[in-house]
């Protein structure tokens, strides 16, 4: 059975399967990277954890993986297949790409671990059958993806959709990024974190916590709330002005809490909006299973496109 390996690297975790043609998840796994023993650690445990792939196949399936796609945080340059930073597991410049494919013998794709998240959504996830779409995950920090008919844009210099760090509150909160005011200062999961924690007098409060709390009826945490949201508002709203997609999804840890947190944000962006035609705004669907998913896509796509290029005359 011809499938490929599927990679999706976190800050302290992996997860991973392999994926028939037919898109099914034929075989999962999950494992740490390891970060805490340093950078070189890290791809050395990506490195052992898709051999351990590869040789399951084979015993499985009796063949191979045809292909591996990987997706990892931080700065990618997709072309060159170099992750070139990541300061969660403080590696740069590692050409990954090349390292799995010695390792492993066969063709390898490597993606930002957005990007490829928005790519499962695009394609099979929330965003289906929309030509143009916008995916921005709401976690630790923000970030976006730019679905354009059946792939995602990286940008000249692979920074493409980096929407977190559209400053909404000039002169505002100082960001590590060197701005002050960005976006996910204001509307990220943990910045929300920091805000309900602070306003409740809790160290241990969350914006889960908060996101029950508006829920209930709180009025602190209603106000902490909806001060996210405007400032989430403004930014998705300077976003669809630039871009214009037919479909907003939003996933992370902080569109878990569903209509507490669509109702107000489709309300805000409503509000905001003036000439731009206003988007769907969905959840994401595949949870975290949306970066693993997407790297089989880019695998597949790598394969089709060896496929097509072999049939050429």
């Amino acid at each position: 059975m011809r499938h490929v390996i599927a990679l999706d690297v976190g800050g302290t975790g992996m997860k991973a399967a392999l994926v028939g043609d037919d898109g099914a998840l034929l075989h999962r796994a999950r494992r740490a990277t390891g970060r805490e023993r340093g950078p070189d650690a890290v791809v050395a445990e990506i490195l052992d954890f898709a051999a351990g792939l590869r040789a399951y196949g084979v015993e499985r399936y009796g063949e191979a993986a045809a292909a591996a796609g990987i997706a990892v945080p931080g700065i990618v340059d997709e072309e060159r297949g170099v992750a070139a930073y990541a300061a969660n597991l403080g590696w740069r410049d590692v050409p990954l790409r090349a390292l799995l494919a010695e390792r492993l013998g066969m063709p390898v794709a490597l993606g930002h671990d957005v990007r490829t998240g928005g790519l499962a959504e695009g394609r099979i996830g929330a965003g289906r059958g929309a030509d143009r779409f916008l995916f921005v995950p709401l976690g630790t920090g923000i970030a976006g993806a730019i679905g354009l008919d059946g792939r995602v844009e990286a940008g000249a210099h692979g920074f493409a959709g980096e929407i977190g760090h559209i400053v909404v509150r000039p002169g505002g909160t100082p960001c590590p990024c060197g701005q002050h005011g960005c976006l996910e200062r204001y509307a990220s999961a943990s910045a929300v974190s920091e805000a309900w924690a602070d306003a409740a007098g809790d160290p241990g409060a969350d914006a889960a916590d908060c996101a029950e709390a508006v829920a209930s009826g709180d009025p602190n945490a209603v106000r902490v709330w909806q001060d996210a949201v405007d400032a989430l508002a403004d930014g998705l709203v300077t976003a669809l002005t630039l871009l214009d997609p037919r479909t907003l999804i939003i996933g992370g840890g902080l569109a878990e809490a569903g209509e507490v947190l669509f109702q107000p944000l489709r309300t805000a962006v409503r509000e905001r909006v003036t000439f731009q035609k206003l988007p769907a705004i969905v959840p994401a669907a595949l949870g975290d299973t949306a970066g693993c998913l997407g790297a089989g896509l880019l695998a597949r796509d790598l394969l089709n496109h060896t496929d097509r290029t072999e049939v050429t005359p």
